[in-house]
């Protein structure tokens, strides 16, 4: 009995570790990028940030639930878990089906939405416009010796090993957070065997 209740507990825990680490990783790398300019669109930033904070967030209410057996804490750390497992698993699920036809539509879609991604791409890949090369606005190196090439053939070069690599860390992931959901259901109905036997749960 006891084992069953520490070994949850603690599977818990670690496993909320595990996720505060990675908020914090993807928080210090974005910040980072964004220091170093590595990223110019606020856009990209304010994302990322937001889904690390948030990653924190629930991390910090699964932990501090696990810690204390809290009832309320695990019950909402259940829910937002379950809801971010079926949004990652339908993400990583499209990531891993998209074809090469969808990914050219997307990456053009993608262009034409933020001039700052385009400026971030063309001086990070050494290349001019999406399908045509235009020097006029063009911030990359290749420019200036009018021998750029479009960025549409370097990006779909790597499109398809990105989408299949975020689609497997994604996959993973999502299968970590039905373990977490599993574990804090466990938790929730584990009776701490060192409280009184009159005791609530």
């Amino acid at each position: 009995m006891f084992c069953g209740f520490s070994c949850t507990k603690n599977s818990l825990s670690a496993l909320n570790v595990l996720y505060v680490l990675v908020s914090v990783l993807l928080v210090g790398v974005t910040s980072w990028a964004r220091l170093l300019a590595l990223v110019s669109s606020v856009r990209v930033v304010a994302v990322a940030l937001a889904v690390g904070c948030f990653l924190f967030l629930v991390a910090v209410m699964g932990l501090c639930g696990a810690l204390r057996q809290n009832q309320i804490l695990l019950f909402f750390y259940m829910v937002v878990l379950f809801l971010v497992f079926v949004m990652q698993f339908s993400v990583s699920c499209a990531c891993l089906t998209v074809n090469k036809e969808q990914q050219d539509l997307l990456l053009e879609v993608g262009w034409n939405r933020s001039e700052a991604t385009q400026r971030d791409v063309e001086r990070s890949l050494n290349c001019c416009g999406f399908n045509q090369v235009q020097n006029t606005s063009c911030t990359a190196k290749c420019a200036q010796g009018a021998l750029c090439q479009p960025c549409a053939a370097i990006i779909t070069r790597y499109t398809g090993d990105v989408l299949r690599f975020v689609g497997g860390v994604g996959l993973f992931f999502s299968f970590t957070e039905i373990v977490g959901v599993w574990l804090a259901h466990r938790l929730r109905n584990l009776k701490d065997p060192r409280k009184p036997p009159g005791a609530f749960l």
